[in-house]
């Protein structure tokens, strides 16, 4: 019998010490006190060059992927406890249910909005760049188009019936429902008698304590977990991929920096009223580990971390957002995306879209960021969904399918951006963020702990 430990080291020896030397290299920059972010940065930079070596010489990378996937199970590992500790904080810290429903109402509107946008930015880049003329792709074998689920199974998805299940299966939005019951309960009670739910808050506020501890446990690795992360994508996909779909992944980039930069940054600038310079610079950690993770829920804590030490938000603004907005808030995925799939597989079948047709792709692609909330794949079945409301063959979704994960990485960065502006933005309308704090400029490192 093959012995499995020995065959793995002589066919990922390199991987192990390749990694093992970057590992130390990011150490010793922690050592020194290197900034997070910069060293963020140094990872994902290694993790490029490391791939492209790796690729180039057809050597074996699951060494390095399983580092990646160590790091990815870790932080998915907080997810559940922390969307429901720190859910069940935000709301039942509140005294009056008057402002829940308010910053709900502007949190969903900024969400839907800039999903809106989203949507036609990706159809004018699309329109602009002809992403599938000229692209003749087979079908490939096995491909089973995604069922749109119907909209009772939807509502059902997202109604708890047994949190502890759900939690176990890493639903995240019933648990957050669950979450907004208790801590709605707590708050009426409360309100009528203040001692009978003391022991509850105060429990509340001690697990919140030390689930931040955890966090900043993990956190501590992304540098590490990056650079296994982007040298396995990087080495995964070689240049004749990119070549064949390069047009799709150029329109796609394009219209993602477009948002990024014109609609965020104009909403940063305009409604904050902070500089986006400034605003971009303080957030690129988080939009570094969403461009690797390419998982807005593995970014939820990252998020949480710049949104209240960087930016400054009040820690109940950001538990309420952040967490609503890892599970709703698609501006890459449910607005860009589906608009420039659509375009592609128009015209890779030679089918003519109207006016009318791309009205309907803005106003498809807005409600089914509702509707695919707290489904697994929400790119696929917002695409699914807005294909087939404009009676575009599903077999579109296929032919992009070889580039989507290197698209998914700015689509994911996109979408955990729009978290982090609409919560800069709802807590400046609520007079909940530290402007002074967020211009002193003395928050650069989120963990100064070398690990």
């Amino acid at each position: 019998m093959d012995n499995n430990l020995l065959s793995a080291i002589e066919t990922n020896w390199y991987g192990f010490v390749l990694s093992l030397f970057v590992f130390g290299i990011l150490f010793y920059l922690a050592r020194k006190r290197v900034g997070f972010g910069t060293r963020v940065l140094t990872g994902l930079g290694l993790g490029l060059v490391a791939g492209i070596f790796f690729q180039s010489f057809d050597f074996e990378t699951k060494a390095i992927a399983t580092f990646g996937s160590i790091y990815v199970s870790l932080i998915r590992m907080l997810v559940i406890p922390l969307v429901f500790v720190l859910v069940l904080n935000s709301i039942a810290s509140l005294t009056s249910l008057d402002y829940l429903r308010k910053i709900g109402f502007k949190t969903f509107a900024w969400f839907l909005g800039t999903t809106g946008v989203a949507s036609i930015i990706g159809l004018l880049v699309a329109l602009l760049f002809n992403p599938g003329r000229g692209i003749q792709q087979a079908v490939p074998e096995g491909f089973q188009a995604r069922e749109i689920p119907t909209f009772s199974d939807v509502i059902l998805s997202l109604v708890p019936s047994n949190p502890f299940n759900e939690a176990a299966q890493g639903k995240v939005v019933p648990v957050l429902i669950f979450a907004i019951f208790i801590a709605v309960a707590i708050i009426k009670v409360g309100s009528k008698n203040p001692d009978a739910v003391k022991p509850a808050r105060d429990l509340i506020a001690s697990l919140t304590q030390i689930m931040h501890q955890v966090v900043k446990f993990i956190i501590r690795l992304t540098p590490y977990g990056v650079f296994a992360l982007i040298a396995g994508i990087t080495a995964k996909y070689g240049w004749e991929t990119l070549q064949e779909l390069g047009s799709v992944i150029v329109s796609s980039y394009v219209a993602l920096i477009l948002h990024f930069v014109l609609v965020f940054g104009g909403l940063v600038l305009l409604v904050a009223k902070v500089n986006p310079i400034h605003f971009f610079r303080k957030i690129y950690p988080m939009i570094a580990v969403a461009f690797t993770t390419r998982s807005s829920y593995a970014t939820l804590p990252v998020n949480l971390e710049v949104i209240t030490k960087r930016l400054h938000v009040s820690p109940r603004i950001a538990s309420f957002v952040a967490p609503l907005g890892a599970s709703v808030n698609f501006n890459g995925c449910g607005g860009v995306w589906p608009a420039i799939v659509a375009v592609f597989t128009a015209q890779v079948f030679g089918i003519h879209l109207s006016l009318t047709d791309y009205i309907i792709l803005v106003l498809v692609s807005i409600i089914s960021s509702i509707g695919v909330a707290g489904v697994p794949g929400p790119a696929v079945i917002s695409t699914t969904v807005v294909l087939t409301a404009l009676g575009l063959p599903l077999e579109g979704i296929a032919i992009v399918a070889g580039v989507e994960a290197l698209i998914d990485m700015g689509r994911t960065a996109v979408n955990a951006t729009g978290t982090t502006v609409t919560s800069l933005l709802v807590a400046h309308s609520e007079g909940e963020f530290d402007r002074e704090a967020f211009n002193r400029n003395d928050d650069e490192d989120l963990v100064v702990s070398p690990v």
